[in-house]
């Protein structure tokens, strides 16, 4: 990864203006006003950190530094193209630069002045982490993790994602009455159905399901911004802001805990918060995959359902300098919870907000989880249009890719005082990333725009593959991270929890 340095550029490097670098401005208001940031490095990457700082109002310099890492040669290397692809043929290339963008994320981070330990300095590496400890490899229309697969409606195709057994229990309601038990009885349901009536049943229901195609007509020319930011409250002092933050880890399984362990990397103190009647989902599975989201946090169970829980909640979020949610935002709510209001309340708290398609109604209530959130933002559609069958990219995708860019949304908006909220959804994010220096297209229309497109995600596909075989890396297996301290138990923190609140 391209160094980030902090001196005065010189008079060849390329200055970016705030909010004018990429086609993706983001939704709200200048996150950094206007802070002067340097960024050294030559690639997509780098051009990817730059467009992200500029995207949160930052005015970039980009000086000739290091090469990045080839796209191609990143996400090979990475393992995600072990991932991706038919169980018996050779990995996929992706023809969007993920990978790169993964690097890119991390680079922006350190852009501002810190540095990430080594393990931590390679975002393309961090998105293969999960299968790495899992042992996973590809399997085509099915997920690498299991629990999802794509499957062919009357009109198009569907990613189904069964990962809660409660989902199996509501197949007959979104089936309109149809009993199914496994899922050659689902595959077989669903062949005569439109993909636009069974996704919307689904969303009314709560099944995590996505349509296998570009997330919107304009896909082809414009990307969705990756975060949407809404300021409420007052920044917090120069005194705050240039302290380590103070985390509140509200988060589970993956996207959400990363970013928290991402910002403890950064020096950040984290606490994070579960249910004293329902455990991070995460404990149960891999061990040392929860230790490399969760070590060095102090772990704090809360009663959800009692007015005292509800209190010592409170407590922890006027504690925080950043709170990081990873819940639909009805669910706090429910509790008395509202982001926006305590926002506008506390000075300098920032709130990462992490969903699967937004915080806006209807989108606020449709669920999510990493690989279906993938296939809704584009990938899978990519990865049929350059050639091939539809398949899954990496495993569960969305997950990891969101949580280093929700931390460099954390660290950002901390630095400048605070007082907003970020929304981030997993689609979208993945849809910027996609939608990354995608190939130049004419001014053609419809079919003919849709077969130019075709042939130029065709082209880059077989191009960036016979690279990454050139180097090597066709059959580049996914890296183990190096082991991490064991995580916390549950609510081993508790009795410690007022001496932690007085720090």
């Amino acid at each position: 990864m391209p160094a980030a340095v902090n001196k005065a550029a010189p008079a060849a490097s390329v200055s970016v203006a705030p909010s004018t670098f990429g086609d993706a401005p983001l939704r709200g208001c200048s996150l950094v006003n206007g802070r002067r940031l340097v960024l050294a490095g030559e690639g997509s990457a780098s051009r990817y950190a730059a467009a992200l700082l500029s995207a949160l109002g930052a005015g970039v310099k980009v000086e000739d530094g290091p090469e990045d890492t080839h796209p191609a040669i990143a996400w090979a290397g990475s393992g995600l193209m072990w991932l991706t692809g038919a169980a018996h043929a050779p990995g996929r290339m992706l023809p969007a630069p993920l990978a790169a963008c993964a690097n890119g994320v991390l680079q922006a981070i350190e852009a501002y002045g810190v540095r990430l330990p080594p393990p931590w300095r390679r975002g393309a590496d961090v998105l293969a982490q999960r299968a790495a400890l899992l042992g996973l490899r590809r399997q085509g229309r099915v997920a690498a993790g299991g629990s999802c697969r794509l499957l062919p409606a009357a009109d198009g195709m569907l990613a189904v994602n069964l990962a809660r057994s409660e989902d199996w229990t509501l197949l007959p309601a979104w089936l309109e009455g149809r009993a199914v038990s496994d899922w050659d009885s689902l595959a077989e349901a669903l062949q005569g159905q439109s993909v636009d009536a069974v996704l919307e049943r689904a969303r009314l229901i709560g099944l995590p399901v996505a349509a296998a195609d570009f997330p919107e007509p304009g896909f082809t020319h414009f990307s969705p911004p990756w975060c949407r930011i809404r300021r409420h409250g007052v920044r917090a002092n120069a005194a705050r802001a240039a302290r380590a933050p103070r985390v509140l880890d509200l988060s589970s399984l993956w996207a959400g805990p990363l970013c928290g362990q991402l910002l403890h990397q950064l020096g950040a103190q984290v606490i994070k918060v579960e249910s004293t009647r329902r455990a991070d989902g995460a404990r149960a599975g891999n061990a040392a995959f929860f230790n490399v989201l969760n070590a060095g946090k102090h772990c704090v169970a809360v009663d959800f359902a009692s007015a005292a829980g509800i209190e010592r909640l409170r407590r922890l979020i006027r504690w925080a300098d950043i709170v990081i949610d990873a819940s639909r935002p009805r669910a706090l709510r429910q509790l008395g919870i509202d982001a926006d209001e305590l926002v506008g309340t506390q000075p300098g708290l920032s709130w990462i907000s992490i969903t699967g398609y937004g915080r806006d109604e209807p989108a606020a209530n449709w669920v999510a989880f990493g690989d279906d959130a993938g296939v809704a933002g584009g990938l899978s559609a990519l990865l049929a249009r350059s050639g091939g069958d539809y398949a899954f990219c990496g495993d569960a995708i969305a997950d990891p890719l969101t949580g280093l860019h929700a931390a460099l949304a954390a660290w950002s908006t901390h630095l400048a005082g605070g007082g907003c909220v970020v929304a981030l959804a997993m689609r979208d994010v993945v849809a910027h990333c996609a939608s990354w220096e995608r190939p130049a297209l004419s001014a053609g229309h419809g079919s003919e725009e849709h077969s130019e497109l075709d042939v130029a995600l065709r082209a880059r596909a077989q191009r960036w593959h016979a690279q990454a075989v050139h180097a090597g890396l066709g059959d580049c297996r996914p890296q183990l991270p190096p082991a991490a301290p064991p995580a916390r138990p549950q609510g081993a923190d508790n009795a410690a929890l007022d001496a932690l609140l007085a720090c």
